[in-house]
């Protein structure tokens, strides 16, 4: 037996619902459960902190069509977001790829998604040192596919700070996002 306690759970779970873990096909599965466990849970999203100097006039940056991967914390089972994030720059501005790395990095951990909208939105906040922070998720989740009602649907969140509070700044912002595919989930 292993002495890995991720992979003991997934053989003893393997063993709850009737498998034999030690036949092909499953052999080698507590090790990969155990892998991938540590794969989601030790999430590095690199620097976060990279920012610029604002050398435009622009009132608003938007990044839409961020895709992650989440684990719901009442069922562990995996949902899809696609993430919009928005803000007014000061005198500082976050490097591109620092939006997707700050909801990556939210998302690597046991989530609710009304949680992880208000987790990014904190996050950029803090690390533009703008107040006027928007941030909208269009989620899908498993546990509502799989279980109880089985039947998809997106669930929308969405954190308005600062300026984005007001409803004309608010309608501006959304009126710039490019049109959603059907599914968040890729």
């Amino acid at each position: 037996m292993s002495p890995d306690p991720l992979e003991r759970i997934a053989r003893e779970l393997l063993l709850a619902i009737g498998e034999d873990p030690d036949r092909e096909g499953l052999r080698d599965t507590p090790a990969r459960y155990a892998r991938w466990w540590r794969e989601f849970s030790d999430y590095d999203p690199g620097t976060l902190d990279t920012s610029f100097l604002c050398a435009s006039s622009a009132e608003a940056v938007s990044v839409s069509g961020i895709h992650l991967w989440s684990l719901c914390e009442h069922h562990l089972l995996p949902f899809s977001c696609e993430v919009t994030i928005g803000y007014l720059p000061r005198e500082q501005v976050l490097g591109l790829s620092k939006f997707a790395r700050i909801a990556q990095q939210h998302a690597h951990r046991l989530q609710v998604q009304e949680r992880l909208t208000a987790d990014i939105a904190d996050s950029v906040e803090k690390l533009t040192g703008s107040a006027d922070v928007a941030v909208v998720c269009h989620g899908e989740h498993l546990c509502m596919a799989m279980r109880g009602i089985r039947t998809p649907a997106t669930m929308t969140t969405a954190t308005w700070r600062g300026a984005f509070r007001d409803a004309a700044v608010r309608a501006e912002f959304l009126a710039l996002q490019p049109a959603r595919p059907h599914s968040a989930g890729r």
